[in-house]
């Protein structure tokens, strides 16, 4: 009986010594609650950490660059090097303005223009002429491979100089990984990464010509063996939709490259260059360039919420 007395009184004294420890950490525990400020800052962290997560990009490379501010948004294989297509026609569109040649000057299209390697089709015949400034229209709207080869070819020094122009322009945009093998993007030598595309659709944008050729739904030109003019529709379906802002665009197809796009889009107030290669679905550039400006939207109202609150 002493014993369990003994005991108890033990225990009772340890229990009161014990106490105020208990009492400071359970202060301690109130203290390291959050704040209503530390909660929101938690919160922005963590949409910046995951952002990435809530996207899902179909195309094998993509990126996504702010044109204002350099962010890049979202990187997918950038560094992959790649054919590109049609895309190649932005640096055609370049060199051929560079050159500072008549616009008005007539040119043929010719044997020498019909693709042979791909054998695919074109709404210039043989035998059409058309000025040069409505060639590059042709050629960049329609993406026409023989409108693109007919602006090579007439080259003053002749399509392998213009070729050779265009490796040229390649290295002064500091697009190191890029090769161009013809002005059209059907050989598959065109090659190129996101990384470099970014830079070229950046230089590119500074060509009020490109602007405003390549964000032009639909032209009209007069071709051989046909009466009235003939249509040729942008081959970016997005220019046609009323709630895209574009300020530049090209897309590109063969078998090796897959469908490729590049854009200059204003989305959620700020200019985004978007380039997307290798979309083997007939539609997934296009989804692709969709699902993108919903999140950009989606994490720019995020941001601005959460200001908000930080500001209140």
């Amino acid at each position: 009986m002493r014993e369990r007395i003994r005991l108890f009184f033990i225990l009772s004294i340890t229990f009161f010594l014990a106490l105020p420890a208990i009492t400071v950490e359970a202060k301690q525990s109130k203290s390291n609650k959050p704040s209503k400020a530390e909660i929101a800052r938690i919160s922005r962290a963590d949409t910046k950490t995951n952002k990435d997560g809530l996207l899902r990009v179909a195309s094998s490379n993509a990126l996504i660059v702010n044109q204002n501010t350099g962010e890049v948004l979202f990187a997918k294989d950038t560094d992959a090097l790649t054919s590109i297509a049609s895309v190649t026609k932005l640096m055609t569109a370049m060199v051929t303005l560079d050159a500072n040649l008549s616009m008005d000057e007539e040119i043929a299209i010719t044997n020498e223009d019909v693709d042979t390697l791909k054998n695919s089709s074109s709404k210039l015949p043989v035998g059409t002429v058309l000025p040069r400034s409505e060639l590059l229209k042709i050629a960049l709207i329609a993406s026409d491979n023989r409108a693109a080869s007919a602006l090579g070819r007439n080259y003053p020094t002749g399509k392998a100089g213009f070729v050779n122009a265009m490796n040229i322009k390649a290295l002064q945009l500091d697009m190191t990984r890029s090769e161009f093998a013809d002005p059209t993007g059907l050989n598959n030598h065109n090659m190129s990464t996101a990384e470099d595309l970014v830079k070229m659709v950046k230089a590119a944008y500074q060509y009020p010509e490109i602007r405003e050729i390549t964000t032009t739904a639909s032209y009209e030109a007069y071709v051989k063996g046909h009466r009235a003019p003939v249509n040729f529709n942008n081959t970016n379906g997005l220019i046609r939709k009323s709630d895209w802002i574009i300020g530049l665009s090209k897309t590109g197809f063969i078998q090796e490259a897959g469908r490729c796009l590049v854009m200059q889009a204003m989305i959620s107030g700020q200019p985004m260059i978007i380039v997307l290669l290798k979309s083997y679905g007939s539609a997934t550039r296009t989804a692709d360039a969709n699902r993108i400006r919903k999140w950009i939207e989606k994490t720019s109202s995020i941001s601005h919420l959460n200001q908000s609150k930080q500001d209140s």
